[in-house]
């Protein structure tokens, strides 16, 4: 699948906004921790994906029920949907100049009914002419296996066309507004569910 990108600025894609406010002392404070340990942009890349897939559980997977939408929020309280988790890292990427968009797949329940926007990230690393899609859900529950890989995509649901799954090609600079727009508005995560867009 080609990607494409909904505004032909790069810079648009290392911008603060609302949720991606990688200008937050929380989000700078990781974002040091993480460079410290690394060796370059690639190492630093995977230390981000590593820690925000693992360290911040899933807001399903761990029972939570706040919805957490800026990604500093995310950090800072340890949860979030995978949109939440999204935000966190391209936060990271762009506190520390790595081009980061979001992205979405439409998934489907096991009967084909559309279910949920899934969110995940493009990647766009220095001297790589292209970008990579990174899922940061979590790897729960068991057989969930997302990864950080360039060489081909280790994501935690590749679509199935037979139930009528969509990946979308776009990469936005900024989330989606029906996305946002449930996440803010949200008072917990049942009620989130109910708002959130099953399709683009």
């Amino acid at each position: 699948m080609e990607l494409i990108q909904q505004n032909p600025d790069i810079g648009a894609y290392l911008a603060v906004d609302e949720a991606i406010d990688h200008d937050h002392p929380v989000v700078r404070e990781t974002a040091a921790r993480l460079r410290s340990e690394a060796s370059g942009a690639y190492s630093y890349a995977e230390a981000a994906f590593v820690f925000v897939r693992d360290t911040i559980p899933h807001s399903v997977d761990s029972g939570d029920m706040r919805v957490a939408w800026r990604a500093s929020d995310v950090l800072a309280t340890r949860n979030g949907i995978c949109h939440g988790k999204s935000h966190a890292l391209a936060a990271l990427l762009r506190a520390e100049g790595i081009p980061a968009a979001l992205c979405y797949q439409a998934l489907a329940d096991d009967d084909g009914t559309l279910g949920v926007l899934h969110g995940l990230i493009a990647v766009r690393l220095p001297g790589r002419d292209r970008w990579d899609r990174l899922d940061a859900r979590g790897n729960v529950p068991p057989g969930v296996d997302a990864q950080f890989s360039l060489d081909r995509e280790r994501l935690a649901w590749p679509v199935r066309a037979e139930s009528n799954e969509v990946d979308y090609p776009v990469l936005y600079s900024e989330p989606q507004s029906e996305v946002l727009h449930a996440m803010r508005t949200a008072a917990d995560r049942a009620e989130l569910w109910r708002l959130l867009p099953t399709a683009l």
